[in-house]
């Protein structure tokens, strides 16, 4: 994936702290990164206030924007961010990389969804980054699969 794509990111008090380790990663990585909140550790804040926003910038415009959205576990966030026509959010919160491979090579997976609780800071830079190297090679099979899901 070109570096011309811009990150969105986004968390909800759960992924506050690894949001903040991850923002300064992806710069260093050469990725502009746009923080869609939240923007201080609030215990009783609620994921959708920060995940609705940026997976509706996803949605609205793929080619231009990727989005990496952080809480507890991640299934709460990615199940917001894919109510959204085009978005496809997969949640990410094992050791298991090839998970991370295989959401981009066959899903085209648009926004990655992290649980923090369960993942340490290198596991989610090191899941970031091969998600981010990983294109998706167009083939028919997959296409015509995202194709059957969007439509």
């Amino acid at each position: 994936m070109e570096k011309t794509i811009k990150i969105l990111i986004a968390s909800d008090h759960a992924g506050f702290e690894l949001k903040e380790v991850l923002k300064p990663f992806l710069i260093d990585l050469g990725y502009e990164v746009e923080d869609e909140g939240a923007f201080e550790y609030h215990s009783e804040d609620d994921y959708p206030d920060f995940i609705n926003p940026l997976a509706s910038k996803v949605s609205q415009n793929s080619e231009e924007y990727k989005g990496i959205i952080l809480g507890s576990s991640g299934q709460g966030e990615a199940i917001v961010a894919n109510r959204f026509k085009g978005v496809r959010a997969v949640v990410f919160n094992s050791s298991n990389l090839e998970i991370i491979k295989l959401s981009r090579e066959h899903n085209n997976a648009n926004i990655l969804s992290l649980g923090a609780k369960f993942l340490s800071d290198k596991e989610a830079q090191d899941a970031v980054k091969l998600w981010l190297e990983t294109s998706f090679p167009e083939e028919v099979r997959h296409v015509r699969r995202i194709e059957k899901i969007d439509n």
